[in-house]
């Protein structure tokens, strides 16, 4: 019989993480994470602008990165599997490489016991650049 692994964290495993750290700035990560759904660099990236006390909300700043290929001679949009432009019939050894940072927002609310330690937080001094 194989033994399966989880895949993702259930209720009692955020509660036994959140009273396994030893600070508040950790147990403030952890709720984050657990009650916004977002991604850790999200996460790490908030600024205290980012937080709305009276709102009681969050500000995240999708960080996620994609990159366009392009041919080198005429400029045509490539895919990863390209080995010649479909326009010019270049081949693509050194196809033009631009990173395309997306800069969308989502605004999301936050529980009352998250939003007191994020005040708290802010309150003792918050992140330390």
């Amino acid at each position: 019989m194989r033994t399966m692994t989880k895949a993702y964290l259930d209720i009692d495993d955020i509660k036994a993480l959140e009273q396994a750290t030893t600070n508040l700035r950790d147990r403030l990560l952890v709720r984050l994470l657990f009650h916004s759904g977002c991604r850790i660099s999200e996460a790490l990236a908030l600024e205290i602008s980012d937080v709305d006390i009276n709102a009681g909300t969050i500000r995240i700043q999708h960080l996620k990165s994609r990159l366009r290929l392009s041919c080198a001679v005429c400029g045509t949009r490539l895919g990863k599997s390209h080995t010649f432009c479909p326009k010019c019939g270049a081949a693509v050894k050194d196809a033009v490489t631009k990173a395309l940072v997306h800069r969308r927002m989502r605004l999301l609310p936050l529980d009352k016991e998250t939003l007191e330690m994020l005040d708290e937080f802010i309150t003792r001094g918050g992140p330390i650049k």
